[in-house]
């Protein structure tokens, strides 16, 4: 029988709620601890959990107990905790972004290299039945040579949003706005169906909040390796909000994905089972939150803890490595820079 699974959370914020619900989903996962800065959070949420209130970080890491660490502080605050636990020999589920600069991701990434521990990244969007159905499709050439890629994530967030953090829509710990705050869901996955774009040139704005620092309104135009083109929007300022779409047309075939539910699949060449790939298939529907934060799908997360413990079990990298969730934020810091120059950028790889 294998082993039952330690988890930690560290953070303690509204997105902690949902990986401490997804551990207690998962048969061999159990939350045992969580850290905040703020004890007296903390004890809070690990009274709700059934889990012990630690008042250090290093208290968690000197826990062999504790085999995995679900990091779910302010997004520039992630290397803080996910560096010592990766050099501790840690398995991390580690919340979107990875972190707000190259820099830091690739301190994370160096961390996990030498410490020997297993570094996953919070991308639930890529398991839906919709993306993999999508990624299949793509793989098999059947849109033939593509030809315009593109994400759009036009949703709403109330000024309370920002307000109710001190880290909201700042550049230090939230490293942007709507692109890098909410639209990183989309980006991940398109450049994972069309790959990683070679250059950008994008445009961003503040239309609805004046009052924070970073965007709520972005337009961006790629160039992808394959030579196809396609733009990201990404906005908090469009209410009352629609929900992310995901477009892929080639010259074969043209695709459109909602949420994780394809509403559109047409190709040149038809194959049997095409029918049924718009029939809502079994099972949750892995969505993000277009007007609301708080509704999020739990079953991506819930997909996510397990896949974490199969790894640590199994001895097997996860679905979603650290090198894969760090084209994201490579994406998006390539667009702000352009947005800040005015220039055409070149995406790092």
């Amino acid at each position: 029988m294998a082993k039952q699974i330690g988890f930690a959370i560290v953070g303690t914020g509204m997105i902690a709620d949902f990986h401490a619900e997804a551990i207690r989903l998962c048969p061999q996962a159990t939350l045992l601890a969580a850290y905040s800065r703020s004890f007296d959070a903390c004890s809070e949420f690990a009274s709700r959990h059934g889990a012990h209130p630690a008042r250090s970080l290093s208290e968690l890491l000197d826990n062999p107990d504790i085999h995995g660490l679900c990091i779910t502080t302010p997004s520039g605050a992630h290397a803080e905790s996910a560096v010592p636990a990766l050099e501790k020999g840690k398995a991390v589920l580690c919340e979107k972004p990875l972190e707000v600069s190259l820099e830091a991701v690739d301190r994370i990434l160096a961390a996990e290299r030498q410490g020997g521990g297993l570094l996953a990244g919070v991308f639930q969007m890529r398991l839906g039945r919709g993306a993999v159905l999508l990624k299949q499709a793509i793989d098999q050439g059947r849109f033939g040579k593509l030809s315009l890629c593109s994400a759009y994530i036009k949703w709403w967030r109330e000024y309370s949003y920002y307000t109710s953090s001190l880290w909201k829509g700042t550049l230090r710990l939230d490293g942007g706005g709507a692109l890098m705050n909410q639209g990183i869901h989309a980006v991940d996955l398109l450049q994972w169906l069309a790959g990683l774009p070679t250059e950008v040139c994008a445009f961003s704005a503040r239309r609805a909040h004046e009052g924070i620092e970073a965007e709520d309104t972005v337009a961006a135009s790629l160039r992808f390796p394959s030579g196809a083109l396609g733009v990201i929007e990404a906005a908090t300022s469009t209410y009352p909000g629609t929900d992310l779409r995901i477009e892929i047309m080639g010259d074969r075939g043209s695709a459109v994905l909602i949420n994780d539910q394809i509403t559109r699949w047409d190709f040149a060449d038809t194959h049997p089972a095409d029918h049924e790939v718009l029939l809502q298939g079994d099972g949750p529907v892995i969505k993000n939150g277009t007007s609301d934060p708080k509704k999020l799908s739990l079953d991506g997360h819930r997909q996510l803890v397990q896949d974490l413990v199969d790894a640590i079990q199994q001895g097997r990298p996860p679905a979603i490595p650290g090198a894969e969730a760090r084209k994201a934020v490579a994406l998006i810091r390539a667009i702000y820079d352009s947005a800040l120059s005015g220039r055409v950028t070149p995406v790092a790889h």
